[in-house]
């Protein structure tokens, strides 16, 4: 992925008024990014641990989409698996995560959601820069590039779900 700007993230969400990305949290960090090693770019707001948020470079730019995380409950010690990068974690290494729909849809309160790392590091875990801890990545026959391009495909899915 290449760098993106605090200003093109604002301007590339798809689910959320101009007002409401003007007033989330953008990392602040940007510019030490591991930008070759991310294949998008997923933060959680530090003031509010239930928001988070991903952009994606597409062909036309870049595509943002604002997510709200479903508040734990019990059973903390299940392993649970992102249904973007395939990486289990146990604990709160996976959350639900909903996205309001964009457009009309989501205007009527509609969203979708999915299993997500919490961190929404998956680019990090597919390339063994981060740990989620034991049996979290199983070897794969997959090339790197072969599980990058299923992840990819994975969150296209998922944002097309978004955009309806």
């Amino acid at each position: 992925m290449r760098a993106v700007t605090e200003r093109e993230i604002r301007a590339s969400f798809i689910n959320c008024t101009k007002g409401e990305a003007k007033r989330l949290a953008v990392p602040r960090d940007l510019a030490t990014r591991p930008w070759d090693d991310l294949d998008f770019l997923g933060w959680q707001d530090p003031g509010a641990p239930e928001r988070a948020y991903l952009v994606v470079e597409s062909g036309e730019g870049f595509t943002a989409v604002a997510l709200r995380r479903a508040t734990p409950g019990a059973g903390q010690l299940r392993r649970s698996m992102c249904a973007l990068c395939l990486t289990t974690h146990t604990g709160g290494g996976v959350s639900l995560m909903t996205a309001r729909k964009a457009g009309r849809e989501g205007q009527l309160g509609n969203s979708v959601g999915s299993y997500l790392c919490t961190d929404l590091a998956c680019s990090l875990y597919l390339r063994g820069r981060k740990q989620a801890g034991p049996g979290g990545r199983p070897p794969e026959s997959l090339t790197l590039a072969e599980q990058v391009d299923r992840t990819m495909t994975n969150l296209a899915r998922f944002l097309a779900k978004v955009t309806g």
